[in-house]
């Protein structure tokens, strides 16, 4: 497959193409990035007199990835919502819930992986909502947290180096496109993992990138890019594989741990070398420049992914208007 196959086919994927549906419910809504929260980032920052920011974040589940591995599904609606916040530069503070389900017993499974994730991430579930006579199961939960320094999806600038920061000490689950590295680690690595972004905002390291969500490498890079109106280059030969998995399925991959990161370029080794000291696989897979798109480059080829400006994605930057 050559690099213009590799980019449309990305291109036409559902987990990615799916992200396109934000912009419906952010018309709807009469919301751009300039409106309380700045929509468009992981979670909504709002300032708090003192000093700060509150952050708030929710996260709603396939219903087919629900159904299909109830435990796993409660476990990651802890986990995505902690990486929304740590994406941010904040440290979670509580959890709630809103399940369905037909009867108890069909929420059993869910609600243990709800439980077993928080107590393993140590952020307590304080409420929620429960309905038990639904006819599916399904899933849904929201974080708070807080932040002295943000991390944003609106502050990469041309010239930066595009960090991907994942963790590859895991398997792909069951047919997804969802890689787990959480499941086996301590719980101490795992709540020092997601302490690093807030650390490193504060330290002035990092100031602009995002979680790596649903949309994978690619996905993510054209939101982070089109936030921020610039663009990036991915190099292809720079991007590091775990082990037997095959370059396309790890551009589109929802990993359990994985940012990008947008980094000054003098600080890009500092950023990595933090990761590594946790195990963490972290490399400069690219650039950012001034053109509207994500390109994938290999050698002397070049592919365009996406052009944001000729295809809107999100159309949430600051300069973007609702009819």
């Amino acid at each position: 497959m050559n690099l213009h196959d590799i980019a449309a086919q990305l291109a036409a994927h559902p987990s990615i193409r799916g992200k396109l549906d934000i912009a419906a419910s952010t018309r709807a809504l009469v919301l751009t990035a300039s409106a309380t929260g700045q929509p468009g980032d992981d979670a909504a920052a709002i300032a708090r007199p003192e000093g700060g920011w509150d952050l708030f974040a929710g996260e709603g589940f396939m219903p087919q990835f629900v159904q299909d591995d109830p435990w796993f599904a409660g476990w990651c609606g802890v986990m995505v919502n902690l990486s929304d916040v740590a994406a941010m530069g904040g440290r979670a503070t509580a959890l709630l819930d809103a399940i369905w389900a037909p009867d108890a017993d069909s929420a059993a499974a869910l609600l243990k992986g709800l439980r077993d994730a928080a107590e393993a991430y140590g952020v307590p579930i304080v409420g929620g909502h429960t309905n038990l006579r639904s006819t599916d199961l399904n899933l849904a939960v929201s974080v708070t947290g807080r932040a002295s320094q943000l991390i944003s999806s609106f502050a990469a600038q041309p010239g930066d180096a595009l960090i991907a920061a994942i963790d590859h000490r895991g398997e792909y689950r069951q047919h997804f496109d969802n890689w787990c590295a959480a499941l086996e680690a301590p719980h101490d690595r795992l709540r020092g993992d997601y302490e690093l972004l807030p650390l490193m905002a504060e330290r002035g390291l990092v100031d602009a990138g995002k979680d790596i969500s649903q949309g994978g490498i690619v996905g993510t890079a054209l939101m982070l890019a089109e936030c921020s109106r610039c663009g990036f280059d991915i190099d292809l030969a720079a991007l590091p594989l775990p082990p037997g998995v095959e370059i396309v399925r790890w551009l589109r991959t929802f990993p359990s741990y994985g940012f990008l990161l947008s980094v000054r370029k003098e600080k890009a080794s500092e950023v990595c070398a933090a990761f590594a000291e946790r195990d963490i696989c972290a490399a400069v897979i690219g650039n950012a420049h001034a053109k509207p798109e994500i390109g994938l480059v290999l050698e002397e080829d070049r592919a365009i992914f996406w052009d944001y400006v000729a295809s809107p994605y999100l159309s949430l930057s600051k300069e973007a208007t609702h009819a």
